[in-house]
């Protein structure tokens, strides 16, 4: 089963919003995901993604993500409802630990042909309104800092608070890079949607 069952949190297997359903992975997305992490832009963005992208890595990701091997699910932005594609970017979520408290982190990324359409934003926001619906207590997120441009306005946008600097590795890279980091807090998330 897909959605992800972890510390008391059921996170939905699909979670919509206006013009996208972010659903599981499947078999078929393969070929787009390689294509999109494959982009030096963007595997530059993630700090698990290794440029070049390796042959076979996205049938492994898709497969991990199917049998509930990773730390939180991925979903695919699926913009096929609104007469887009059926695959528009990722959105990865993981557990981790944050001062004696779990949290969960945000990843995604959109395909070059898609950006700045709002769909980054979008998903961010449904994604992160299934974890606190869920109970979550906190969500994360994290942007290189030469990527802020983008990744940080997508995450204001959704209502994330700034909350310092910090670097870490980037597998694209090879080494380590300055980043910003961004938190969004469960009575943030209430005050800003009541």
């Amino acid at each position: 089963m897909f959605a992800a069952m972890t510390d008391g949190l059921k996170l939905p297997a699909t979670i919509e919003s206006d013009r996208l359903v972010l659903r599981a992975p499947r078999p078929r997305d393969a070929g787009m995901m390689s294509l999109y992490l494959g982009d030096a832009r963007v595997a530059k963005s993630l700090a698990l993604i290794p440029h070049p992208f390796p042959p076979g890595a996205a049938e492994q990701m898709i497969e991990r993500a199917l049998a509930g091997r990773r730390s939180g699910p991925l979903y695919v932005m699926d913009a096929s409802r609104s007469d887009g594609a059926e695959m528009v970017g990722l959105v990865f979520l993981n557990r981790a630990a944050e001062e004696g408290t779990v949290v969960w982190r945000l990843s995604y990324v959109v395909g070059p042909p898609f950006w700045n359409t709002g769909y980054a934003t979008e998903a961010a926001t449904a994604v992160c309104a299934a974890l606190f619906d869920a109970g979550a207590e906190a969500v994360t997120a994290q942007v290189y800092q030469d990527n802020a441009a983008a990744s940080a306005h997508v995450l204001t946008r959704a209502g994330f608070d700034y909350v310092g600097d910090g670097e870490a590795w980037s597998a694209a890279r090879g080494a380590v890079a300055p980043l910003w980091r961004y938190r969004l807090d469960r009575e943030r998330w209430r005050r800003q949607t009541s």
